[in-house]
Parts: structure tokens; C-alpha cells; sequence
């Protein structure tokens, strides 16, 4: 009779126990559960989506899955396992948290580069577009004055033949009428000595054939003959008038010819000076100008790239930065109801 109740005894207490196993394998499992039916709680997996190919398999559990074979685990499994189980999970949540943190650091570090640097590669562009223009503007000038300075460089030159050419025939008409003018000047000077002379005998002759007692009235000088004398010396004396004067204007041709060509020839040599000088300018501005173009296909392909990894980083970071909070609060849930329920299980709830 003793024995049959100490058998008694035995299963009632081990009924005890069991209920009071199952109850806690039941409290444990509706937190778990509670959790799992939020509607929102498989965002979580979202973050990591498309991060690695093993993101992408479907063969990875939800976190919805997982706190369901939890459950199951839960109402099955030893409580020592169940335990292990639960830390596991606890320290894998921990771990993306974590995780998720240095990504949105990451994200946010990476865009305000990426922002600073596409700034700083626009401004680059935009001062390299002006230089660009600036040089363009720049040799189009060089290359109009150069033409120019050739232009005048050849008419000057061209006047220079001209005056030449005009001077030699000047020289030739003033030669031909110092010549003319000298030749009239030694026959006309020829002539009135001869008259002169004539005049001179003529008048001694007068003077033997005179009486003393007969009184004439003394004769003028070349008396007879003066119209004639005084007309050839008026023509001597125009002529040297007329070669005078042809003597001042071919000096003053002459050295107005050579004020000319030194002037002509001062501009040009100024003209050489400037071409040579502007074709160096224009030449340097040419290289400059590569460099530039050069330059701004490089930065603008810079910018390509800035542009193409800043839409990498919002495929991969805007979803992580948009929601950041939301899935760290869901995820903290998420360990405190683990945390919950391994409590229960261990009898602290």
C-alpha cells in the first residue's frame, strides 16, 4: 500500500512538472509568435537584399521563418538546446546590427564624398569651359591681327616699290630739267658775250668816226642792242630760277622719299616683331588649349563615374538609409522577445 502511494506521489509529480513545462514551452512560444505575425517583421531581411548572392537564395530563411522554427524548436526541442539556439540568433541579430550601422556610416560618408567631389569636379569643368573659351576667343584674335600685320606688312611694301619707282622717274624728270636748263643757260650765256662783244667793237667804231668840233650826246650802254641783251638775260635768269627751284623740290622729294621708307620700314620691322611674337602667343595658347580640352574630357568622365557609383550607393544604401530606424527598433524587438523568452524558459518569467 505504501509502495502504490509513493507511485502515486511519483506521477503526480511528474504530471506537475510536465504541465508546468508545457506552460512555459507555451508562453515561451506566444512571444515568439506575437513577434512573428507583425506584418512589417520581414523587412528586416530587406537591408541585405542584393548585398551578396546568398541574400538572394531562397533557400535563406526569413526572420519571420526563423522565429517560427524557433517556436517550433521551442515546443519540441530540449530547453539546453533551445537556449543555445536562442543565444545564436541573439548574437547573429547583434552582428547585423552592427553591421547595419557601419553600412549607413558607410552610405553617409560615401554620398557627402561623392556630393564634395562632384561638386569640385563641376567647378573644375566649368572653370575649364571658360578657359576653354578664353583661348579659343584668344587665338581667333592672334590669328586676325596676324593677318592683319601680313596685310600691311605687303601693302607697305607694295608703296614702298611704288614711291621707289615714283622717285626714279622724279630724279629722271629733275636730271632731264637741270639739264635742259643748264644747256639753255651756257648757249644763251655763249650768245650775249657775243653780242657784247659785238656791241663793244661797234661803238668804238662810233666813237673814231666822231669830229671834235661836232657835240653828240654820250650813247647808252649797248645802246641799240639792250632789248636783245636784256631779253636773253631775263631768260638766264629764269632759268636759273627755274633749275633753283627744281633743286629745293627734288631735295624735298628726296628727303620726303626717305622719311617714307624709313617709316615704312620702322612698321614693318614693328609688324615682324608683333607676327613673331603673336605666333608664339598663339602657339602657346594652341598648347594651353589642348591640355584644356584634354582636361575636361577627363573630368567630365570623372563625373561619369561620380554620377554612376552615386546611383550604385541608392541601389544600395537608399533603401538601408530610408529605414534605418525602423529595422533597428524591429530588430531590438526582435532580441528582446528571444531574450523573453529564453527568461520564461529558464524560469526568471
Amino acid at each position: 500500500m505504501l509502495r502504490k502511494t509513493v507511485t502515486l506521489l511519483q506521477i503526480d509529480s511528474v504530471s506537475s512538472q510536465q504541465a508546468a513545462e508545457k506552460m512555459l514551452r507555451f508562453r515561451a512560444t506566444s512571444v515568439l509568435q506575437k513577434l512573428a505575425r507583425q506584418p512589417e517583421f520581414d523587412d528586416l531581411l530587406s537591408a541585405w537584399r542584393g548585398r551578396t548572392m546568398d541574400a538572394m537564395s531562397p533557400s535563406m530563411e526569413s526572420p519571420r521563418a526563423k522565429l517560427s522554427t524557433l517556436a517550433m524548436s521551442v515546443q519540441l526541442d530540449a530547453f539546453t538546446k533551445v537556449k543555445e539556439a536562442m543565444d545564436q540568433m541573439v548574437k547573429e541579430l547583434k552582428a547585423e546590427q552592427a553591421e547595419e550601422v557601419k553600412l549607413k556610416q558607410y552610405c553617409t560618408e560615401q554620398f557627402n564624398e561623392n556630393e564634395q567631389t562632384t561638386y569640385t569636379k563641376t567647378e573644375e569643368k566649368e572653370d575649364l569651359e571658360r578657359k576653354i573659351e578664353q583661348l579659343t576667343t584668344l587665338m581667333e584674335r592672334l590669328t586676325k591681327e596676324i593677318e592683319e600685320a601680313k596685310a600691311t606688312i605687303a601693302n607697305t611694301e607694295i608703296e614702298i616699290k611704288k614711291a621707289g619707282e615714283s622717285r626714279e622717274k622724279e630724279n629722271a624728270e629733275f636730271q632731264t630739267v637741270i639739264a635742259e636748263q643748264r644747256a639753255t643757260q651756257t648757249i644763251l650765256k655763249k650768245a650775249l658775250a657775243k653780242l657784247e662783244g659785238f656791241y663793244k667793237k661797234k661803238k668804238a667804231l662810233l666813237q673814231e668816226a666822231q669830229s671834235p668840233p661836232v657835240h653828240f650826246q654820250p650813247m647808252k650802254k649797248n645802246a641799240g642792242s639792250s632789248p636783245v641783251m636784256g631779253m636773253i638775260e631775263q631768260i638766264i635768269e629764269e632759268s636759273v630760277a627755274v633749275e633753283s627751284e627744281a633743286m629745293s623740290a627734288e631735295q624735298e622729294a628726296q628727303k620726303s622719299y626717305e622719311t617714307f621708307v624709313k617709316d615704312s620700314n620702322d612698321l614693318i620691322d614693328k609688324l615682324t616683331t608683333d607676327i613673331i611674337e603673336k605666333t608664339k602667343g598663339k602657339a602657346t595658347a594652341d598648347e594651353e588649349k589642348i591640355q584644356a580640352e584634354t582636361d575636361h574630357a577627363a573630368t567630365v568622365g570623372e563625373l561619369e563615374s561620380l554620377a554612376s557609383y552615386k546611383a550604385d550607393l541608392h541601389e544600395e544604401c537608399d533603401f538601408v538609409m530610408k529605414n534605418f530606424d525602423i529595422r533597428q527598433k524591429a530588430r531590438l524587438q526582435e532580441m528582446e522577445a528571444i531574450q523573453e523568452a529564453k527568461g520564461i524558459l529558464s524560469g526568471s518569467k
